[in-house]
């Protein structure tokens, strides 16, 4: 056991985790634009000639940085899930280039039996929060943390139905998340489910894919997200998304398969 292992997971608050710049292609972004639900027909976003970057794309290309943490063993890598997700956009991203990054845990909260790791990662273009679940690490004295976010109590403003295909993980995993759980059946049963499950972020992408088609924003515009991982979706499944605002400055929504929630306390603004 190395002395980083050992330690406790509020000490690991503050911890830099280094910096990385990270290149990429338009066939990259083309590719994570197909894999989130973008259609052939969405020129803007499958065609080079018209080709505007999805914002949430530069989440695929942040994923070193809660790998790092991992590997360097805050964490157990085979039972910790993704708990939620922010993003802030500072500016669009190129169609292709290079990605410069610096990441750091920002928070570690102690929800008892387990602990919620908060890593961070910041460029010229956004500023992302990755909220990490990790059984078996909490107990050690620190704060909760805030609470989940409550559904809101207005009427829904919009229903919108969500397909979700089932090769969906195996294509969105070879976008840089390749963690065994969203492909292979016994990694997946070791980390508590029956099988398989898409990555959470590529059901939040998904979802405001479509939420940006009802509320006639283009999912380029993206400037602020939010959402957090209820349950998990697998391939295949078909969600209900309730949606509430009054234009695209600001939408609250949620996601339910089956009447079972998957993403809640979810924020999203364009414009």
């Amino acid at each position: 056991m190395t002395a980083e292992t050992a330690r406790p997971a509020g000490e690991w608050r503050g911890v830099e985790l280094g910096s990385r710049v990270v290149d990429y292609t338009e066939r990259d972004a083309i590719l994570y634009a197909l894999a989130v639900g973008a259609a052939a027909t969405d020129l803007d976003l499958v065609f080079e000639e018209r080709l505007r970057v999805l914002p949430t794309f530069a989440l695929t290309l942040a994923q070193w940085a809660p790998d790092a943490l991992g590997s360097r063993g805050a964490f157990d890598i085979r039972t910790a899930v993704h708990g939620s997700q922010r993003l802030e956009v500072l500016a669009p991203l190129p169609r292709s280039g290079s990605l410069a990054m610096t990441a750091s845990v920002a928070e570690v909260w102690d929800k008892g039996s387990s602990a919620i790791f908060e890593v961070a990662v910041e460029s010229d273009y956004f500023v992302a929060t990755w909220a990490l679940f990790a059984p078996g690490c909490g107990g050690f004295g620190g704060e909760r943390g805030p609470s989940s976010p409550k559904r809101p109590e207005a009427p829904v403003d919009h229903r919108l139905d969500v397909a979700t295909a089932p090769n969906q993980a195996a294509l969105y995993r070879l976008l840089g998340d390749r963690h065994h759980m969203h492909i292979d059946p016994e990694a997946a049963e070791a980390a508590g489910q029956p099988r398989p499950f898409l990555h959470g972020l590529c059901t939040l992408a998904g979802t405001t894919l479509e939420v940006a088609r009802r509320y006639g924003a283009h999912p380029a515009d993206l400037r602020r997200l939010e959402g957090r991982f209820a349950a998990p979706v697998f391939p295949g499944d078909r969600l209900s998304v309730d949606c509430w605002g009054a234009d695209a400055n600001a939408v609250a929504f949620g996601a339910a398969v089956a009447e079972r929630a998957v993403l809640t306390g979810g924020t999203v603004s364009f414009g």
